[in-house]
C-alpha cells in the first residue's frame, strides 16, 4: 500500500478514530432512521423528494426555519453515515425523454408496473433451456440477484449536458472501443450467441473459428472476451477488481459508508459479493502524487467549501476503467449533507482523451440506519472467488477433453458471463444503458 507523506504526519488518535469505525462487525443493509445523537435537528421522512422545501446554505430545515448545519464534535461538516439510493434513475436519458429532467407521477407509475411485470416474466423465462450456456452465464442478472428499485423522479443521473446524455467519444477512443469489440466478436463467431443473433453478438456474425482465438490482445482488457487462457481474459469483476469511482451505485444495490476524522474522510464502498473497497480522502492543501505514480482509484486530495465535501481526483492508472477512460480521468466531487437523511453528491468527469467535453451527475443519497445495521467491512472476494479458477480449471478440462475426442471445440463455447444472450432487462436505469453487452452496468 502506498502512504503518502501527509498520512505519515497523521495523528494517531485520527487514524485509531477511522480503524476502530470501520472494523464494526456488520452483516446486511436495513431502511431507517439515523440512530439517535447522531445528529442534530428533526428526522426526514426517507425518499427521494424527502429535502424540506426552501433549505439553504446547505443547512437542514425545522420547522420552516433554517437549522445550523450539522457538524462533527470537531466542528467540520458532518458526512458520517451508511448511504445508498432509494430509487432507480439512468445514469443516461433514454433519446425519448428530450430535455426533459422530470417524469410525471403517470410516467413513473407505470414504469413501476412494466418493471413488476418484466420481474415476473424472468423468473419463469421459457426461452431460456436450463443447462444451456444463455442460462449458466445470465446467471448474476437474474431477478434473485438483482434490486428493483421504485422509478425516479428525474430521466437521468446526468444533468449536464442538458440532454442528460454521455458526450460523444472522441475519435480516438472510437477507434480503441471499435478495436476491442471487434476483437471480442471475432472469437464469439463461432458460438451459439451469433449463431442465434442473441444480443451479446450484435454487430457479429456467425462463422467458423477465428484465427484471432489465439491472438495477444494489443490492449490491457477489463472486459471479458471468450476465452480463459488466464485472468487476464476475465472481466475486471472476475478478477475481484469490480466498481469504478465515481461510484453511483452498485447495480446490486451497493451502499457506502462514510466515516471522518479530523482532517481525514474514509469511505467504505460495497459492490456486492464481497467486494468491497475503502476510500481515503486526506483534507489538505498538499498536492497531488508525483505523475509517474498512478493508482487504481486514482488519487484525492479533499477541502471544505462551506458546508461541501470538495475531492480533486487525478493520477489513476492506465489499467483503471471508468467508461472506457484511464489514466486522463479527472474528477471533481462535491459531497453535500442537505439535511438529517439525504447526501447530495455531484460529480464532474472530464478526460479529454476519450470525451469531447466534460459531464456532470448528481445523485442524491439516503441515510441509513447505524443501529439496525451490520456490515462486513473486509473486502473478501479474492478469499472466496471460487468462480475465476474454476471457470480457468473448467476451460484446461474442455480443452483435453477435445483433444481426446470427448467433447466440442472449447472456441465453440460462449463462456462470457451475460455476454451470450445479453443482460436481462429488468428497470428504468436499463433503458439509458448503452447497448454494448459486454460493458459492466453503471447506474
Amino acid at each position: 500500500m502506498l502512504i503518502n507523506e501527509n498520512q505519515r504526519r497523521r495523528s494517531p488518535l485520527a487514524r485509531a478514530a477511522i480503524t476502530i469505525a470501520l472494523l464494526l462487525p456488520a452483516i446486511r443493509l436495513v431502511t431507517g432512521p439515523a440512530s439517535l445523537g447522531s445528529f442534530a435537528g428533526a428526522a426526514v421522512a426517507s425518499g427521494e423528494g424527502a429535502q424540506a422545501a426552501g433549505a439553504t446554505n446547505n443547512a437542514p430545515t425545522v420547522a420552516g426555519k433554517t437549522a445550523p448545519a450539522i457538524k462533527t464534535p470537531w466542528g467540520e461538516p458532518d458526512l458520517q453515515g451508511i448511504w445508498t439510493r432509494d430509487v432507480d434513475i439512468p445514469l443516461q436519458r433514454p433519446t425519448k425523454y428530450g430535455d426533459r429532467e422530470f417524469l410525471t407521477d403517470a410516467e413513473r407509475a407505470e414504469l413501476d408496473r412494466r418493471i413488476a411485470d418484466i420481474v415476473s416474466r424472468d423468473s419463469t423465462d421459457t426461452r431460456r433451456v436450463r443447462g444451456t450456456e444463455r442460462d449458466v452465464n445470465a446467471e448474476f442478472v437474474q431477478a434473485p440477484f438483482t434490486m428493483h428499485l421504485p422509478v425516479g423522479k428525474r430521466t437521468s443521473l446526468i444533468i449536464d449536458p442538458q440532454n442528460g446524455r454521455i458526450p460523444p467519444l472522441t475519435p480516438e477512443a472510437q477507434k480503441a472501443r471499435a478495436v476491442l469489440r471487434q476483437f471480442q466478436l471475432a472469437l464469439l463467431q463461432p458460438t451459439s450467441a451469433c449463431k442465434e443473433q442473441l444480443p451479446g453478438c450484435a454487430g457479429g456474425k456467425y462463422g467458423p473459428v477465428s484465427p484471432r482465438r489465439n491472438e495477444t490482445p494489443g490492449m490491457y482488457l477489463t472486459a471479458s472476451i471468450n476465452r480463459a487462457d488466464g485472468p487476464e481474459d476475465r472481466s475486471l469483476a472476475e478478477r475481484c477488481f469490480g466498481g469504478t469511482l465515481p461510484d453511483f451505485g452498485s447495480w446490486v444495490g451497493g451502499f457506502s459508508r462514510i466515516v471522518q476524522a479530523h482532517a481525514e474522510v474514509s469511505i467504505f464502498y460495497d459492490i456486492g459479493s464481497g467486494l468491497g473497497r475503502y476510500r481515503q480522502i486526506p483534507i489538505t492543501t498538499a498536492p497531488h502524487l508525483r505523475g509517474n505514480v498512478r493508482q487504481w482509484w486514482g488519487d484525492s486530495r479533499g477541502r471544505w467549501e462551506g458546508n461541501t465535501l470538495v475531492v480533486d481526483v487525478t493520477n489513476f492508472s492506465p489499467k483503471s476503467d471508468f467508461q472506457g477512460a484511464h489514466e486522463n480521468l479527472h474528477l471533481v466531487e462535491r459531497w453535500t449533507r442537505l439535511d438529517a437523511d439525504t447526501i447530495e453528491y455531484v460529480v464532474t468527469i472530464d478526460d479529454p482523451t476519450t470525451w469531447t467535453k466534460p459531464w456532470t451527475v448528481k445523485q442524491e443519497l439516503k441515510k441509513q440506519s447505524d443501529a439496525a445495521n451490520r456490515i462486513y467491512y473486509e473486502p473478501r472476494c479474492h478469499e472466496g472467488n471460487f468462480g475465476l479458477p474454476a471457470l480457468l480449471r473448467g476451460a484446461r478440462v474442455a480443452e483435453r477433453a477435445f483433444s481426446e475426442a470427448r467433447g466440442p471445440d472449447p472456441a465453440t463455447l460462449c463462456i462470457v458471463i451475460n455476454g451470450c444472450g445479453g443482460f436481462v432487462r429488468g428497470g428504468f436505469a436499463d433503458e439509458g444503458r448503452d447497448a454494448d453487452p459486454f460493458a459492466d452496468p453503471v447506474r
